[in-house]
């Protein structure tokens, strides 16, 4: 597999960079504590919070490095679909785009503005500053946090609605070595 895409599939570094990115994003929010600051900032919530906090900050310059990557790599053309499926498919994508800079930025400013530094692994603590807007951002972050998981997961249903029903390449473009269901590789030959 190629390091760029092709006209019919992303390469293989987008590939890597998705799904490590979604791998993140779902340890970062089952690690989680939530609530108010009181326990998310508590003694015995350190090491589960400097958890949560690294994996946030890596998701953000994965982001990063995924949007420079684009502006280089090839992006597969999109299979036929209806008109509307390819705008909610572009909205989409670029609201999971946004939703990943904004719940790590508002989850820092939070935190910071809260009064409290943000811990990385191998950095230490950056921060805190002084302000009162620490705690809407802190419930900005966790509302946030709950959106871009409820749509990660429209996202993937509408990828496999893709691949089993509409037997597209929708989802075989971004998974490693799944082959394309129209295609006809992988299916056994009827007698």
């Amino acid at each position: 597999m190629s390091l760029s895409g092709t006209a019919t599939r992303y390469g293989s570094l987008a590939q890597a960079l998705h799904w490590l990115t979604a791998l993140l994003v779902l340890i970062a929010f089952l690690v989680s504590e939530g609530g108010p600051a009181t326990r998310v900032y508590s003694a015995d919530n350190a090491s589960t919070l400097l958890l949560h906090e690294s994996l946030g900050f890596a998701v953000f310059w994965l982001l990063v490095i995924r949007l420079i990557w684009r502006l280089f790599d090839r992006i597969p053309d999109a299979p036929p679909m209806p008109g509307w499926m390819d705008i909610a498919s572009r909205a989409t994508h670029w609201a999971l785009y946004a939703l990943l800079f904004a719940v790590p930025a508002t989850a820092m400013l939070g935190a910071w503005f809260g009064g409290h530094p943000v811990t990385v692994y191998g950095l230490g603590a950056i921060g805190p500053f002084s302000g009162t807007w620490g705690t809407s951002l802190a419930e900005i972050h966790g509302t946030l946090g709950d959106i871009i998981l409820w749509l990660a997961g429209l996202h993937a249903a509408a990828a496999i609605y893709h691949h089993v029903i509409l037997r597209d390449r929708v989802l075989s473009q971004m998974v490693p070595g799944l082959p394309n269901p129209s295609s006809g590789l992988g299916r056994q030959a009827r007698p």
